[in-house]
């Protein structure tokens, strides 16, 4: 197991009720779009570290420090956005965040009343969007999950689980 994948993984398997019979339906991670932001920073580092030698040994510390703190900071970044997993089980759907200590939000099938799925324009050309769900609570940690790659298929796998455990009644025809 490489040094990235020991980082990256939220151990989503000890959060699961196996004795219940709860398996994962679906695990998303973030699309790649969230990793723009820590991808440019690591480049303006980048950028910074190969001008440093061609300016004034005043300046190029200042440029040398810039660049570890934008590398920090990037690092920071994608550790964060790895480690921000939502799942999709039979049983509920809960997200797991967090780099150095850990949260869970958590929501039965059951208090699912709506969702809704944000699509900006820029997120229709790329294949990601966003979830916003409604539930009886209206102060939970699971309200908006953002970057959702295939929003489409995720709302329609969430849609069939639920209609599975019987919590949604069968559709009447028009």
């Amino acid at each position: 197991m490489g040094f990235l994948a020991w980082v990256g993984d939220p151990h989503i398997g000890k959060h699961l009720l196996r004795e219940e019979g709860e398996v994962v339906v679906d695990e998303v991670c973030h699309h790649w779009v969230a990793y723009v932001r820590p991808a440019l920073e690591t480049l303006a580092a980048v950028v910074l570290l190969v001008a440093s030698p061609f300016v004034h040994v005043n300046v190029a510390w200042f440029f040398m420090v810039v660049a570890f703190l934008l590398l920090l900071h990037s690092a920071w970044c994608a550790v964060r956005e790895i480690r921000d997993r939502f799942v999709i089980t039979n049983m509920r759907v809960f997200r797991v965040h967090g780099v150095l200590s850990q949260h869970l939000a958590t929501m039965p099938l059951s208090r699912i009343l709506d969702i809704s799925v944000k699509k900006p324009l820029h997120g229709r050309l790329l294949g990601f969007g966003h979830f916003c769900f409604e539930s009886a609570a209206q102060e939970q940690g699971l309200r908006d999950i953002k970057y959702v790659g295939r929003p489409d298929e995720r709302d329609l796998a969430i849609q069939r689980v639920v209609q599975r455990a019987g919590l949604r009644g069968p559709r009447v025809p028009n």
